[in-house]
């Protein structure tokens, strides 16, 4: 009988030395100080920031092309989806108000 070859491929793998340096690797780069610097640019809270009046528009029209097909449930989410998009957009265009403001007093 012929043995299965990822099981072959799974015990080549398994090499000590492979796995010691794969873990001195993770301990130090939790030791690093890459993890702990503050002005580290985040993808994940400025992602959308541009387009923000852009995701507006395509959720509607894809909220209003699901309703036209008789999907309520789709439109619905999409609905909410250009609803909290909107929600960003009031503040965003409330922030650069202030900072606005904020400048004009200063001068």
């Amino acid at each position: 009988m012929r043995p299965f070859r990822s099981n072959q491929k799974r015990i080549r793998n398994r090499g000590t030395q492979d796995r010691s340096f794969k873990r001195s690797n993770e301990i130090n780069r939790l030791n690093s100080d890459f993890g702990n610097r503050e002005n580290v640019f985040r993808r994940k809270n400025n992602r959308n920031n541009g387009n923000v009046d852009k995701l507006i528009l395509k959720y509607n029209e894809l909220a209003r092309e699901a309703l036209s097909n008789g999907d309520k449930i789709l439109s619905e989410n999409y609905y909410q989806y250009a609803d909290h998009f909107l929600r960003i957009s009031i503040e965003q265009k409330e922030k650069q108000k202030e900072k606005l403001q904020t400048t004009l007093e200063s001068n």
